[in-house]
């Protein structure tokens, strides 16, 4: 069985940095894409951040230039450093990444559970 969980969450004030990480454990053959997600009260589930077996980051446009995405393959992990937060940063944020287990013939997509982020001004 495949997992992923999120660590790093809190309160912290306007201007604050906050280091998100989600780890991927279990049968694991191999990580494609891996992202953030958030969703704030009221609102639709937003991607946040992207990041490919390759590297290859995609960015929402209103984080562009204060959140940064990084993986480290070996651990099957994700990060989201996150710089300069904002009030409207505030939302659960939701790990998310496409995974092939072993013995399986495709990849599927999996959900961390989610961790709260609230910025306070």
């Amino acid at each position: 069985q495949v997992q992923l969980v999120e660590s790093g969450g809190g309160l912290v004030q306007a201007g604050g940095s906050l280091r998100l990480s989600c780890a991927a454990s279990g049968r694991i053959f191999s990580i494609n894409a891996m992202a953030w997600y958030r969703q704030a009260p009221g609102k639709q589930r937003e991607l946040v951040a992207a990041i490919t077996s390759g590297s290859s980051t995609n960015y929402a446009e209103s984080v562009k230039g204060r959140f940064t995405i990084s993986r480290d393959n070996a651990k099957n992990t994700v990060f989201l450093q996150m710089n300069s937060l904002k009030p409207e940063d505030t939302a659960v944020y939701y790990c998310n990444a496409q995974i092939r287990s072993v013995g399986g013939a495709t990849y599927k997509n999996y959900w961390g559970q989610g961790t709260q982020i609230t910025v306070v001004s």
